[in-house]
């Protein structure tokens, strides 16, 4: 089999299919190219605002409109009830000292609750990627695109033509050439091997390993004597992304509309360690053992696949760009699950490949631009691994991984607020980290995050990090009388106007379009805005 195209695009998970789909409407001839079949798990669930918001403007820029409603619960629901997700109105964290129950704390010093939607309708999702991707598929094919599966390539070779990509099809040999490859294939993928790419480390990033599965017969934290309160959360707490904190790690829960929950940890390789991950299953029990809350949940919950061990989680590639070829984010480095950052990483790299394809690919600036892409995108991954360790090293002090999680909630509610009043310039960049008051604070922030801090100092530093977060803070962040919980509110927005350079009149407005009143058929009407 030998095909001739302008652009390969090698690994048909959501980027993929997605880029694939882009480029053809951009008017290019595009193969997507597929190892293994759909439908298939793969780790990587949970969207995010913002995550959403890109995913909404590359289908309203590249003309996608069947993607479109995957961008909000309630249009999905309406649209592809057939497509299962789960629906996610926020992030609820909770800690726990693995040393038995937790007592109950009125003050919800050991618990955080960050509000993403004020109401179902318009509220994110947890992608059940065996669905979700294989829909991808099956659209870029009703558009066109050229899709090959169970091709398994080995070699990559550049002549005057372009690429030449060599490897099997069902045991016969076969042939794809194309003037340019972006590889979509993940952490340590297709390019990586075949390139004998160098792995960089992450700046005092820990070693991390995960080990995850999907379930059935999960049962909701909200029914259980954890999560008593003493008033209304201000979602359910599982409809979230669920993180259970401890010290060395974490552990998610995803529920889906379909039965399954998809769960896993994430740790540093002396808990993964001591925990024996490499046993699968029996190691999955050990650590519910230690949390009675989990091991409650989980009781009557059956694997239904076998556990998923990654003995190394973070990756960053040496190289994301070369001669005729290039890594999505997706491909060129990966932290970790936790704070959800992979699909706003990758969508935002896509958005800007996607322009480097719209208005330079016959240019002189086309090899430029995309080096800028390659250095935006590993000045991001860095932002997130830089945050993201110093909660590593925090999740013994929850009062100060609290304060850091901060961070990220105000640059991500920021930077999503001021796209939708039509002012991306204010954000360009993930975790506003070049930003040159935000970007640098977050640094020192972090570096001092890393010590071992005393009890006056950690009060100083989550005392920094408010004053840091506030000339940003568009969601009412980090307020004392909210205990922890914060709701998605319309006030919020409206008194931080000013902040986004926008007047009350213009972030009304947004509120209107971006339909904070709920609709009937998903529950009660809200008194908050999308904003974070």
């Amino acid at each position: 089999m030998t095909d001739h195209h302008d652009i390969a695009v090698i690994g048909s998970g959501f980027a993929g299919s997605l880029l694939a789909m882009i480029v053809h409407r951009l008017g290019h001839s595009v193969v997507l190219l597929e190892k293994g079949t759909h439908p298939r798990m793969v780790i990587g669930e949970s969207s995010t605002p913002l995550a959403n918001l890109l995913l909404e403007e590359l289908c309203r820029r590249y003309d996608l409109p069947a993607l479109r409603p995957l961008a909000k619960w309630g249009s999905w629901q309406r649209t592809h009830p057939e497509v299962a997700c789960g629906l996610k109105r926020g992030f609820t964290f909770h800690h726990h000292g693995l040393k038995g129950a937790e007592p109950y704390d009125c003050e919800r010093r050991n618990q955080l609750l960050v509000g993403a939607s004020p109401h179902d309708g318009i509220a994110d999702t947890h992608w059940y990627r065996a669905d979700f991707d294989h829909f991808l598929v099956k659209e870029a094919q009703k558009l066109g695109v050229g899709y090959v599966d169970q091709v398994s390539l080995q070699g990559f070779e550049k002549d005057e033509r372009g690429v030449r990509l060599t490897g099997e099809r069902r045991g016969e040999p076969t042939e794809f050439r194309a003037r340019f490859v972006f590889d979509a294939t993940g952490p340590r993928g297709f390019l990586h091997r075949a390139l004998r790419l160098r792995e960089l480390p992450l700046p005092d990033y820990p070693s991390t390993q995960s080990l995850y599965s999907h379930f059935s017969g999960v049962a909701r934290l909200e029914e259980s004597e954890f999560s008593r309160s003493d008033g209304r959360p201000p979602f359910p707490i599982d409809d979230a992304a669920v993180h259970h904190v401890f010290d060395g790690g974490w552990i998610w829960v995803l529920q889906f509309n379909n039965g399954i929950t998809s769960a896993g940890v994430a740790a540093t390789d002396a808990f993964a360690e001591q925990m024996r991950f490499t046993e699968g299953a029996s190691a999955w029990q050990r650590i519910l053992d230690r949390i009675p809350a989990l091991r409650a949940q989980f009781a009557r919950a059956r694997a239904v696949r076998p556990f998923t061990h990654m003995p190394r989680l973070a990756f960053r590639s040496s190289a994301i760009v070369g001669d005729r070829w290039a890594l999505l984010p997706s491909a060129a480095g990966f932290v970790d699950p936790l704070l959800s950052t992979g699909f706003p990483l990758t969508l935002l790299g896509i958005a800007r490949i996607a322009q480097i394809l719209e208005f330079h690919w016959e240019g002189r600036e086309f090899a430029a631009q995309l080096q800028n892409y390659a250095a935006q995108s590993d000045r991001e991954l860095l932002a997130t691994a830089q945050l993201i360790g110093v909660l590593y090293t925090n999740m013994n002090r929850f009062d100060v991984f609290v304060a850091l999680t901060l961070l990220y909630f105000a640059a991500a509610s920021f930077a999503e607020s001021a796209r939708r009043l039509g002012k991306p310039h204010l954000a360009p960049a993930f975790l506003l980290c070049t930003h040159p008051e935000f970007g640098a604070a977050c640094e020192q922030i972090c570096s001092t995050a890393r010590q071992s801090l005393s009890e006056v100092e950690a009060n100083d530093l989550i005392a920094r990090i408010h004053a840091v977060i506030e000339p940003f803070n568009v969601a009412g962040l980090g307020r004392r009388e909210r205990r922890n919980w914060y709701p998605v509110e319309a006030g919020d927005l409206l008194n931080a106007a000013a902040k986004l350079e926008s007047s009350r009149e213009e972030v009304q407005a947004l509120l209107e379009r971006c339909g904070f009143v709920c609709e009937p058929a998903f529950g009660r009407v809200a008194t908050a805005s999308s904003s974070a």
